[in-house]
């Protein structure tokens, strides 16, 4: 899919979402513009809102629990990225590592996450982790921040609902411009 296309259905999604939450603001209500205009505000700033208080509550799209001396999606996340066009037109990028998470390469790790199967079967031993629940028609895809691609020692059982703890070897990856920001090798359940 091409740059424009992406941006044109992001685009789309992003006027559906914000149709949605003006319309669900005003349902039932005398169609306040004090309430229109919370509502709008509190979409922007990525909240919920409260409808029937006319105020926002906390989202409860959030990153798996950090499990005990683990590593953060806050960390991972806080790598940047540098895009460019390339000769076809597809944007692609190179990952711009904090200090911290350089410091994680080629050490064992433990995260959280959701599994993304790569193939079928009851097992996994090469998937993605995410670290936001998948299938949220409501929010984007994830960033190359935001997951890692696993090489499992062990299998895992496959399931895409629950939160599974994996410990493995931290590779820092995608200065080819693959858009995988990180893998982990000889990985196993934990």
């Amino acid at each position: 899919m091409s740059w424009k296309a992406t941006l044109l259905m992001l685009a789309a999604v992003i006027s559906v979402n914000v149709g949605h939450t003006i319309a669900a603001a005003v349902q039932g209500t005398k169609r306040s513009p004090a309430l229109i205009d919370a509502a709008v505000r509190t979409y922007a700033e990525r909240q919920a809102p409260d409808y029937k208080a006319g105020r926002a509550v906390e989202d409860v799209w959030k990153p798996a629990a950090t499990p005990k001396g683990g590593v953060s999606w806050k960390v991972l996340e806080a790598t940047g990225e540098t895009t460019r066009t390339d000769a076809k037109g597809f944007i692609v990028s190179k990952p711009k590592f904090t200090p911290q998470v350089k410091a994680l390469a080629g050490k064992r790790i433990t995260v959280a996450g959701w599994m993304m199967p790569l193939s079928a079967g009851r097992t996994q031993k090469h998937f993605v982790l995410l670290g936001y629940p998948p299938g949220c028609p409501f929010h984007f895809h994830a960033a190359p921040n935001q997951f890692i691609e696993v090489y499992a020692d062990t299998a895992f059982p496959t399931s895409e609902t629950r939160v599974f703890t994996v410990s493995g070897v931290l590779e820092l990856t995608g200065y080819d411009e693959s858009g995988i920001f990180y893998r982990l090798r000889q990985a196993r359940p934990r």
